[in-house]
């Protein structure tokens, strides 16, 4: 249950302000809101499924070292804090893809935010935690956190056809991975 509700905290606002999350509201405003959920839940279970996997193998090599852990992934919180202030923006040729393909909606959906989840933030936050806290609950709650953050998007996309105001999110954002990052690293130097 902690690696659930830690999970879903964490990926909820890693999410605020992120590329995927304005593809979210893109898509929300171009498409049905269920499409739009379904196509996000698909990718980002496939995505932190394999997240969790790889910080579980990491985490189980390095378990005596959970302080050292607990630091790397402080500072990783930190840069994830970094990557949050300096924010995401959808260029031209991301934006033209969120506009495409109507007759399948959920599959490009899906494999927008599949590609857009590799290697981002969202991923590697994941898998620091895996390394830290059970798989399944890490899994489940990075998944469902995200997906929160994306549907408040696509309500937003889909009620307003607006942005965010993303000065206020990416600082809010900015400033609870900082206080994540401090106190892994305070844990782990203790």
């Amino acid at each position: 249950m902690d690696a659930f509700l830690l999970s879903t905290a964490v990926i909820f606002v890693a999410e605020l302000g992120d590329k995927s999350q304005l593809m979210a509201l893109t898509f929300a405003t171009r498409y049905r809101f269920r499409d739009v959920i379904i196509g996000i839940i698909a990718a980002t279970s496939v995505v932190h499924l394999a997240s969790v996997a790889i910080g579980a193998v990491i985490g189980a090599q390095f378990e005596s070292a959970q302080g050292t852990i607990s630091v790397i992934a402080g500072v990783a919180f930190l840069f994830f804090a970094a990557w949050t202030f300096r924010g995401d923006k959808l260029n031209d040729e991301e934006d033209t893809k969120a506009e495409r393909n109507q007759t399948a909606v959920i599959f490009a959906v899906a494999f927008a935010f599949f590609l857009a989840e590799l290697g981002d933030k969202t991923m590697l936050a994941t898998i620091t935690l895996a390394t830290q806290e059970g798989w399944l609950g890490t899994w489940i709650g990075s998944t469902v956190g995200m997906v929160a953050a994306d549907a408040l998007a696509i309500v937003v996309g889909a009620m307003l056809g607006k942005r965010l105001p993303e000065k206020a999110i990416r600082y809010a954002a900015t400033a609870a991975f900082v206080g994540f990052g401090v106190a892994l690293i305070a844990g782990g130097l203790s």
